[in-house]
């Protein structure tokens, strides 16, 4: 054979290992790119939640986006409009559908507290201490929703007390009256804005108060901290006794009868929903609401959309024959709670607590309360500016994430704002202010096992027998009538309880 012939079989040789070599290297770097894709893919951990919606519309899709890209996961939550939020999350509790984290409302808490003590949630406690921001969360506010001693959710912070009343001030001037301070004061401009013609439209077309079908956050229990009722529960002579068993919770039923008889509020106040509420005063037809003062921006937004010329004011101190006084609930307004049949091994409740501790660091806070820098706010120095233009886009697309924050009250990390004086700054100076005079409930902390068993069906007996006083169905000896009702049915039993751990919990019991 020829050198020549020799030499092109070998360079073919080559050429054919070299293209069999870069074959075998290509294949193998696929085969080990694959792996390396897959453990990327389940690096992202998926945060299931089920949560309260006080908005109009959830978040917008660019700030679940930038919060999913801060947070390193991928968010499926489900927004339940808060008007119906008790019930689903009831049903989601019956039929064993809960998400991984579930928002449990402060006053539905009685409900899941049989389903906490059978395991059917998480104790979190022990992990706490794992986190940098979670472990600095107060005792003092775990230790008021604690469960036999035993943490099991993370706390949405709120005031003790955001109660007041929400007025139309443009009606006020229109009027020519004051905001009101006292009780009498109060009844007053209720009358004048049904009788006097406060929207100057020459019909009789408006009330003076917008009331809804609950007893605890709407007007009444507001209005019986006024006329000095205990919160919930009071104590006489080392006795626990209910509200409704003093003097000045009949002195409210009386208050609320003479606002129904004169006509001077909303008639199907018994049958009215919140969003029902709302908008008789958005619409102009009632210019009064009791309740949550942090309501005031949305009602003030969406009211001026239908009366530009439409204002509102805030009054928080309203004197009663026992000075100023507002009730007030713990310092939570709610808990989110790990369901053990949605996450199955303590890994997954690592990645769960992970995300709400990511919640809480600056840049991620910050996003959730103000939204979207240059968008929705601008810096004023190392204070957020919240422009009065970008006001709707907030309520838009920024506003429902604030279900989500854990603790913020509290978090150092929130950027303070620069202007301090829009109607919810307003709302939230008054409510620090109502810390100076808040009643508080005796029991908190404090367990009963008829209470855990039978308060609904107990509560029921009073709050029907209070609606029925006040629209004229029933007398004075009805109503205690049916208060004898409610002791026989286990209240005395409850009471009994509470007094017996109200006297143990004392320095000398």
């Amino acid at each position: 054979m020829s050198n020549r012939s020799l030499s092109a079989k070998l360079s073919m040789s080559c050429r054919f290992i070299a293209a069999l070599l870069i074959l075998l290297l290509s294949a193998s770097c696929a085969a080990s790119s694959t792996p390396d894709k897959d453990k990327n893919d389940h690096a992202v951990t998926t945060i299931s939640i089920m949560a309260p919606l006080h908005f109009p519309h959830p978040p917008s899709a660019e700030m679940l986006a930038r919060l999913e890209e801060l947070t390193n996961v991928k968010l499926d939550i489900n927004w339940v409009p808060d008007g119906i939020y008790t019930d689903k999350m009831n049903t989601a509790l019956s039929t064993n559908s809960l998400k991984k984290a579930t928002f449990v409302k402060h006053t539905d808490y009685i409900f899941v507290k049989n389903a906490i003590r059978s395991g059917s949630f998480w104790e979190i406690g022990p992990y706490l201490e794992q986190f940098p921001n979670l472990r600095h969360l107060s005792s003092d506010i775990l230790g008021q929703a604690a469960i036999d001693g035993r943490i099991y959710g993370l706390y949405t912070e709120r005031p003790s007390s955001r109660q007041g009343i929400i007025i139309r001030e443009d009606w006020l001037d229109e009027l020519q009256l004051g905001t009101p301070g006292t009780i009498e004061e109060l009844y007053e401009v209720i009358k004048q804005f049904t009788l006097k013609d406060p929207d100057r439209n020459g019909q009789n077309d408006t009330v003076g108060l917008a009331d809804r079908n609950d007893l605890v956050f709407g007007a009444f229990k507001t209005l019986s901290s006024y006329f000095g009722a205990p919160n919930n529960w009071g104590v006489v002579d080392n006795k626990v006794i209910p509200e409704f068993e003093t003097a000045p919770y009949m002195d409210t039923m009386n208050f609320m009868k003479r606002l129904y008889d004169g006509q001077l509020m909303n008639a199907d106040f018994a049958v009215t929903s919140k969003d029902m509420q709302r908008d008789k005063i958005i619409r102009g037809t009632a210019g009064v609401y009791i309740g949550s003062m942090t309501d005031v921006q949305r009602l003030s937004d969406e009211a001026k959309r239908i009366n530009p010329k439409a204002r509102f004011t805030l009054v928080n101190r309203i004197q009663g024959p026992e000075g100023y006084r507002v009730w007030s609930i713990p310092n939570y307004n709610g808990l989110y709670l790990f369901s053990k049949k949605a996450i199955r091994t303590e890994e997954e409740l690592l990645a769960q607590l992970a995300f709400f501790d990511r919640t809480m660091d600056k840049d991620t806070a910050n996003l959730m309360r103000y939204g979207i820098e240059g968008k929705h706010y601008r810096m004023d120095g190392d204070q957020i500016q919240l422009p009065e233009e970008t006001s709707q886009l907030r309520v838009t697309e920024v506003n429902a994430l604030y279900s989500l924050m854990i603790a913020d009250l509290s978090n150092p990390n929130l950027l303070k704002v620069a202007e301090q004086e829009t109607m919810w700054e307003l709302a939230e100076r008054l409510s620090a202010d109502n810390d100076k005079f808040i009643v508080k409930d005796p029991t908190i902390g404090l367990e009963s096992k008829t209470y855990d068993e039978k308060s609904m069906e107990l509560y029921k007996i009073i709050s029907d027998a209070t609606y029925k006083y006040i629209l004229g169905q029933i007398s004075a000896e009805g109503f205690y009538q049916e208060v004898d009702r409610w002791k026989r049915s286990g209240g005395s039993l409850m009471m009994s309880e509470y007094t017996a751990a109200y006297l143990g919990k004392q320095p000398n019991g």
